[in-house]
């Protein structure tokens, strides 16, 4: 039987939040994460296809580029506003939506991976609504952590 992630119900809108036991150590998940490169091999939304600009790993302040596609191609620039070795890391685009990953240590080998996405104080608010994420934001992550624990735990 396949992993799923819990999909938190945070009683706020356009504030999702999902949860996974992962059975690697905290620092092992934070360097996956804090790689640009990997961010499509764990991506649940299918969105994320490759990053093409900023640093092979991430720090506080760091902009990297991502190349998407919904529907159309494009490209979007994110920085990195929390950076926490292997407890936090956080980025945002343009808009302000923010991408949030908390690891908590359970033991020296087992992690809680907690993926959040905040858009209550975005930009363009009236655009992220029109999309309707509560449709497929929590889902979408919930399947990012349970590619993001296949690809830890092999």
């Amino acid at each position: 039987m396949s992993a799923r992630a819990e999909i938190i119900d945070t009683g706020e809108e356009y504030f999702y939040k999902a949860q996974l036991i992962i059975n690697r150590p905290a620092s092992e998940i934070f360097q996956f994460l804090a790689q640009p490169k990997n961010h499509s091999l764990m991506d649940g939304s299918g969105m994320v296809k490759g990053s093409f600009a900023g640093p092979t790993k991430l720090f506080l302040g760091a902009k990297f580029g991502m190349k998407m596609k919904q529907g159309l191609p494009y490209a979007i620039s994110n920085q990195v506003i929390e950076f926490k070795e292997d407890n936090a890391i956080a980025w945002q685009h343009l808009l302000h939506n923010v991408w949030r990953y908390e690891l908590k240590k359970i033991d020296e080998d087992t992690t809680e991976v907690t993926e959040s996405w905040d858009a209550r104080s975005a930009r363009g608010l009236w655009f992220i609504k029109k999309r309707k994420p509560q449709n497929w934001v929590p889902k979408a992550m919930g399947k990012s952590l349970v590619m993001l624990k296949e690809i830890m735990e092999k």
